[in-house]
């Protein structure tokens, strides 16, 4: 399938390397900002990570203006109203967000109401609905996962509606995402392996989507070899440099990808189960994957087959027959993902993730009403939707 017209844009400003950190002076100082309000997660702060950002702030002109560490792992209306609480009250300029997706949201969120006043969200809520620029924002990944760090999009939490809010605007991406694996050494196996299941995943929906183009195809492909060439060695060896860096650069490669191309069936179904059953992203999307690609065969076969280069490898894909290549993407998916859970115990099964089968149906009919389904290259039904989440279960 080959676009005939598309659009794609990622204005991100992106430094990756072992000592990039200490950047962020400059990328301050470039954006006009002296007083960010610094924004993470009390196990990013325990870890130390945020005393290694801060440190860099020293000999500078930039103070820290406030800090907010308690972001959960699922960021909700009431902790973005918190954090711009102390947004305001630090009389800050700027946001700096040191976390995984959680964090980086929750800042896009804060920044929505910091720049535009109130404590409203609902009514920013949705496509283009945030009007004019933000306060600047830097993000430093602790998880190599997400991509939020290169994406015009943030999910927050509504705990009084069961529902997850979705924000989409060009004002959302950051200006500055600083990639340093230092930020993602400390990071447990399971959590190593559920983000850069994220990151695949992220990757092979924006390969398969209706809003696919050379540019995102790019990017999904180098993200789907980078993870998988490095995430056993990361998993077997937590302070391999190298490999950490490279997972973080695949994460925001898979993020310029999907931000572009957007997602499918995976996603919906993902997000679905993490509203009701409060199941890690990550550990959806590694448990949804397969049956995404088997779901979408029919439309997508040889999409589907041409991942089997990136995901196996030249000789592999060389010697396999054009006819089975899709199935043989599959197969390899799901040996790659035996060797992920040997290494790090990652669910492949919603029963293994304590996912009460009595919720399947409910999943079901939340992920029809996902924006994830109109990129898919499939439409489902409820009991299509079913039908995979009981072969998932």
């Amino acid at each position: 399938m080959t676009a005939s017209y598309f659009e794609f844009h990622c204005p991100v400003k992106i430094l990756s390397g072992h000592k990039a950190l200490e950047n962020l002076p400059y990328e301050l100082q470039r954006l006009g900002a002296s007083r960010p309000l610094f924004l993470t997660d009390l196990g990013v702060a325990k870890a130390g990570l945020l005393d290694l950002v801060t440190a860099a702030l020293r000999d500078s002109k930039a103070v820290v203006g406030a800090v907010y560490d308690r972001v959960p792992a699922d960021s909700s209306v009431t902790i973005v109203q918190e954090a711009a609480a102390a947004f305001r009250q630090g009389r800050c300029d700027s946001l700096v967000a040191v976390g995984g997706g959680s964090v980086m949201d929750t800042a896009k969120a804060v920044n929505i109401l910091v720049s535009h006043g109130g404590d409203d969200l609902l009514q920013f809520s949705g496509a283009d609905r945030i009007h004019g620029p933000l306060h600047p924002l830097i993000v430093l990944p602790t998880t190599a996962g997400t991509g939020s760090e290169v994406t015009l999009v943030a999910v927050i939490a509504n705990p009084r509606k069961r529902v997850k809010m979705a924000f989409a605007s060009s004002h959302l991406y950051p200006q500055v995402a600083i990639l340093d694996p230092r930020l993602t050494l400390s990071l447990p196996k399971v959590l190593t392996a559920a983000t850069a299941m994220d990151a695949l995943t992220h990757a092979v929906e924006a390969y398969l989507s209706i809003q696919k183009n050379p540019l995102s195809d790019a990017y999904a492909t180098t993200a789907v070899r980078l993870i998988v060439h490095n995430l056993p060695h990361v998993l077997e060896n937590g302070s391999d440099t190298a490999g950490r860096l490279a997972l973080a650069n695949a994460a925001c490669c898979a993020g310029i990808a999907f931000s572009n191309a957007m997602v499918g069936i995976v996603h919906a179904l993902g997000h679905a189960a993490g509203a009701l059953c409060h199941i890690h992203h990550g550990t959806a999307m590694n448990i949804f994957l397969p049956h995404g690609l088997e779901y979408n065969l029919g439309k997508r076969r040889h999409a589907i087959g041409e991942l089997l280069l990136p995901l196996g490898g030249h000789e592999l894909y060389a010697t396999t027959p054009p006819r089975v290549r899709a199935e043989k993407t599959i197969e390899v998916l799901r040996v790659f993902q035996g060797r992920i859970q040997e290494l790090s115990g990652l669910p492949t099964r919603l029963r293994d993730a304590d996912v009460p089968m009595d919720m399947l149906e409910s999943i079901a009919a939340t992920a029809l009403n996902d924006g994830a389904l109109l990129f898919n290259p499939e439409d489902m039904t409820l009991e299509e939707a079913l039908y995979v989440l009981q072969r998932a279960y």
